[in-house]
C-alpha cells in the first residue's frame, strides 16, 4: 500500500474525528458546491441569530467552503469525497488577518460502491462522515444537509468485535519506522466505580503473533482474529489472573490509527490510510442497510 497524496493525507492525519453514517444524498450535485457554500453560510448565520450555535466571547463571522476531494476514494466507482470547512474571523480583526479553521467535515466512500449499485442516479452515496470540531456546528451542518438532501445522520459506534478486527489487522501492517506499543483498553463492568484496564504489547511482538495466526496472506477471517485475541487474553491471564473476556474492549491504539468504541478515530500515518477508511466505510454502510 503506497502512501496517499501528502496534501490529501494532511487534511486527515493526527486529528481526532467523530464518525457518522449518512444515508444517500438526494439530488446532490458536485457542480453546485459554490452555491451550497452560500446557502449553508446563510443557514448558519440564521441559526446563530436564534442562539442555537453557542459562541462565547467575541462574535465571529463564519465562512463556509465546500470542495471536492477526488483523491479520497478507493475505486473509480466511488463518489468523489466532499470536504466542508468552516472558518472564522473576528469582526474586530483587520481585513488582512488570517481566517481560523474551526470545523471540518468530510463525506467519503472508500470501496463502498456496492451501496451505490442499489440506488437510483438521483442519489449520491457518501456513507461515511468524519467530523472534527464543535458539536454545535456539527448539529447545524447536519440539519442543513438533512433539509437540503433528504438524508439522515447517525453516530457510528464501533463494537468490541470491530475493535478486535482493527487491533489484529492494523497490527499486521508493516511500517518503516520504529513504532509505539499496541494498546488495548478494556472497561470492567458492574463495579461501583469505573475501572479501565490498559494492556500494552510491543509492536513487533504483536505483529509476530498476528503473522503466525494468519493462514493466508491478504485475507482475514473471524477465526484468525479470535485466535489472536485469545492468545493475548491468555497471556494477560497468566500474569494477572484477570479474564479479559469478562470485560469490554473500549479502545485500540496502533501505529496505523486509534479507534474508540464511541466512534472516535485518529489516523496516525498516511500509509494504509485508504485501507482504514475502507473498513470504516464498511461499518457505515452496515448501519445504513
Amino acid at each position: 500500500q503506497e502512501d496517499m497524496d501528502p496534501q490529501t493525507a494532511a487534511v486527515l492525519l493526527r486529528r481526532q474525528w467523530s464518525l457518522y453514517s449518512v444515508t444517500p444524498l438526494y439530488r446532490f450535485s458536485g457542480a453546485r458546491l459554490k452555491g451550497y457554500s452560500r446557502l449553508l453560510g446563510a443557514f448558519i448565520a440564521s441559526e446563530k441569530q436564534k442562539g442555537l450555535a453557542v459562541e462565547i466571547g467575541v462574535e465571529l463571522d463564519i465562512k463556509v467552503a465546500f470542495s471536492s476531494f477526488p483523491e479520497l476514494k478507493g475505486s473509480d466507482q466511488d463518489q468523489a469525497a466532499l470536504l466542508v470547512q468552516l472558518s472564522s474571523k473576528s469582526q474586530s480583526s483587520t481585513k488582512s488577518s488570517e481566517e481560523k479553521l474551526v470545523w471540518s467535515g468530510c463525506f467519503c466512500s472508500v470501496f463502498g460502491d456496492y451501496l451505490s449499485e442499489n440506488v437510483t442516479e438521483d442519489f449520491t452515496c457518501l456513507p461515511l462522515f468524519l467530523v472534527h470540531g464543535a458539536e454545535s456546528y456539527t448539529s447545524i451542518v447536519g440539519r442543513w444537509f438533512q433539509k437540503t438532501f433528504d438524508c439522515c445522520f447517525r453516530r457510528l459506534a464501533i463494537s468490541p468485535l470491530s475493535l478486535s478486527w482493527m487491533a489484529a489487522i492494523w497490527t499486521g501492517y508493516k511500517v518503516d519506522k520504529t513504532v509505539s506499543a499496541v494498546e488495548l483498553v478494556f472497561s470492567v463492568p458492574r463495579l461501583p466505580q469505573p475501572l479501565d484496564i490498559s494492556y500494552s504489547i510491543h509492536a513487533e511482538d504483536a505483529k509476530a503473533l498476528w503473522d503466525t495466526t494468519q493462514k493466508t496472506r491478504g485475507e482475514n477471517t473471524q477465526e484468525e482474529v479470535d485466535v489472536f485475541r485469545n492468545c493475548l487474553d491468555s497471556h494477560f491471564h497468566r500474569h494477572f489472573r484477570i479474564h479479559l473476556s469478562a470485560t469490554k474492549l473500549m479502545k485500540v491504539s496502533t501505529a496505523i490509527a486509534s479507534a474508540h468504541c464511541d466512534g472516535i478515530v485518529k489516523f496516525l500515518q498516511s500509509q494504509y490510510l485508504t485501507r482504514v477508511l475502507m473498513l470504516l466505510t464498511e461499518l457505515a454502510i452496515s448501519q445504513i442497510q
